[in-house]
């Protein structure tokens, strides 16, 4: 475990810094615009690449030297970051600026999640699988505790470039880190060999193994409903807050380091414990009570209190969710075509989310903000759920995205081919039958 600690820590570092610069960003796009939707078209440009390019990306992470391509990735990044630096010192920094190089950093960023999973997978014994994916869950929380109020605190005495060029330091460490640590290269297997081919034949290899895996397809179609909902709360929380408080920046920090402290909380507890005996119980019921307890009470809060708790419960069950499907794959899955069956797996889950954030700002500035406010077609009857202030539409948004989330969440367990995952489809490193014959015979 010392490698891929030390890969963690450098990881934490990276995170801390791109947090401060999401959180300063964030500030600076409301300051200029007043709209969820051009935070929502920031986190479009981000996403979008990142989710479409990952068939391909996978496919070479497979092909290449994990380490290369996740030290290029970050290198990428930190590129990026350093470009808004440049334009945020010459006072040329617009709107679209942030679009383009959020476009370029997703594009880049496709590579990072299968060539990190995979790279798990060779590092540790399976029986590790669950741990390893809950310290990256504590990571990514940690970071998220620490980074908004870091923000919150320095934006005022360093600027919108004071918080950049920190961000830029933070990706040297996670290069660093990555630079004196040895990641094995899988081992070919079967499965491998097959998947052998010309780049783009192996960049739709991915949709052919989980396609013929409808246990695996069935477990993604969940995910594709989840991230729909979930990519609501996620870029409509910091508007609806900011709209609510009047523009108050610590109010939101401290919202947002609620959700950094219950995903540290929840990582913890997997960390430590490993996570449910039957890990779909961690993806199902995790998706149930988060959307339940996190969206929900978001929604339904006005201040300060309901918020945070809601922030809470809405992260603690992220790292039950993601450690336990993260398991259940990496078990699955054999290690030497994880980078194109994970950047698949990605696509299948998450090409809701550019969708959902289209959605999002448009449907809160110009359908559910202007039908919550007095006089609105829906403060009427549902004023003394969210209330008639600027956010209420928001809010109601949140609210709904929340029953639907419980939904998605309790429907995985009324299909026998995601509820029992586990049992029929054998892990990638089980004897075949007829190997197993033989053991059996001595």
């Amino acid at each position: 475990m010392s490698g891929f600690t030390v890969i963690a820590l450098g990881q934490f570092v990276s995170m801390l810094g791109t947090g401060m610069t999401r959180f300063a960003i964030t500030i600076y796009a409301w300051q200029v615009t007043g709209e969820a939707t051009a935070l929502a078209l920031v986190g479009f440009f981000a996403f979008g690449p990142t989710v479409l390019l990952s068939p391909i990306a996978g496919a070479i992470v497979d092909r290449a030297n994990r380490k290369l391509v996740m030290m290029l990735s970050d290198l990428a990044a930190g590129l990026m970051t350093l470009a808004i630096l440049g334009l945020y010192l010459t006072g040329e920094l617009q709107i679209w600026h942030l679009y383009v190089t959020g476009a370029l950093s997703g594009a880049f960023e496709s590579f990072q999640f299968p060539a990190y999973s995979a790279a798990v997978t060779t590092m540790l014994p399976k029986e590790q699988y669950a741990r390893a994916n809950g310290m990256i869950s504590l990571v990514e929380s940690a970071s998220g505790v620490i980074s908004p109020i870091l923000a919150g605190v320095l934006i005022g005495a360093l600027g919108i470039g004071g918080i950049l060029t920190i961000d830029v330091i933070t990706f040297c460490v996670a290069l660093l880190a990555l630079l004196v640590v040895f990641i094995p290269q899988p081992e070919r297997t079967e499965a491998g060999r097959l998947g052998q081919g010309s780049l783009w034949s192996e960049s739709g290899y991915g949709f052919k193994y989980i396609l013929q895996r409808p246990c695996l397809l069935g477990l993604q179609l969940v995910f594709f409903g989840i991230n729909f909902t979930s990519t609501f709360t996620w870029v409509l929380l910091a508007p609806m807050i900011l709209a609510r408080t009047g523009n108050q920046e610590v109010v939101l920090g401290s919202v947002q380091s609620m959700l950094g402290i219950g995903g540290v909380a929840g990582a913890l507890l997997l960390s430590a414990w490993g996570g449910p005996r039957r890990r779909i119980h961690g993806v199902l019921l995790g998706m149930a009570f988060s959307s339940l307890f996190g969206a929900g009470l978001l929604g339904l809060g006005r201040g300060l209190l309901l918020w945070s708790a809601g922030a809470f419960f809405d992260a603690f069950f992220v790292p039950f969710i993601n450690g336990s499907n993260q398991a259940i794959w990496q078990s699955k899955v054999a290690p030497d075509v994880q980078g194109r069956v994970f950047a698949v797996r990605r696509l299948i889950a998450q090409i809701t989310a550019p969708l959902a954030l289209l959605l999002a700002g448009p449907l809160a500035d110009r359908v559910f903000e202007p039908a919550m406010q007095p006089g609105g077609a829906l403060a009427g009857p549902l004023g003394w759920l969210v209330g008639n202030a600027p956010g209420s539409g928001m809010s109601l948004i949140l609210l709904a995205t929340g029953v639907l989330g419980v939904a998605v969440g309790l429907v995985g367990y009324l299909i026998p081919r995601v509820r029992n995952v586990e049992t029929l489809l054998p892990d990638h490193d089980a004897p075949r039958p007829a190997e197993a014959a033989l053991a059996a015979a001595g």
